[in-house]
């Protein structure tokens, strides 16, 4: 078992994203089913049109953004819950003026990520 502060977690660039930094506040080696990521998105940052080999449930923890999802644009906000297939062509547009800050669960499991388009972010 592990406990340990959020702010004691590094925060590193997304390499694909636009002012996006990715915490991994459960990495795969401590747990053995599912692994947990905070992402913050910076006001005009966000993530291209992306695919995932794995699902992600996701907690929009504070702010705002428009999220694609397949062939849906859904508006979230801080309280929204996310639900992404695995393999579904997605991404992230911070929309507000404060940060846009997720919790993101992923499996487990190999995940490869393929950018679709780098300029939709």
């Amino acid at each position: 078992m592990s406990v340990k502060h959020s702010k004691d977690v590094e925060a590193k660039e997304v390499a694909a994203g636009v002012n996006t930094t990715i915490q991994v506040l459960i990495a795969s080696n401590e747990a053995p089913n599912f692994a947990m990521r905070k992402f913050v998105m910076q006001p005009g940052g966000g993530m291209p049109r992306h695919t995932n080999t794995v699902e992600h449930e996701q907690y929009v923890l504070h702010g705002q953004a428009r999220i694609g999802i397949g062939d849906e644009v859904f508006d979230v906000k801080t309280g929204d819950v996310v639900f992404i297939p695995a393999g579904v062509v997605h991404f992230y547009q911070n929309t507000g003026e404060d940060t846009f800050e997720f919790l993101c669960i992923v499996p487990n499991r190999p995940d490869e990520v393929k950018v679709i388009d780098e300029s939709s972010c």
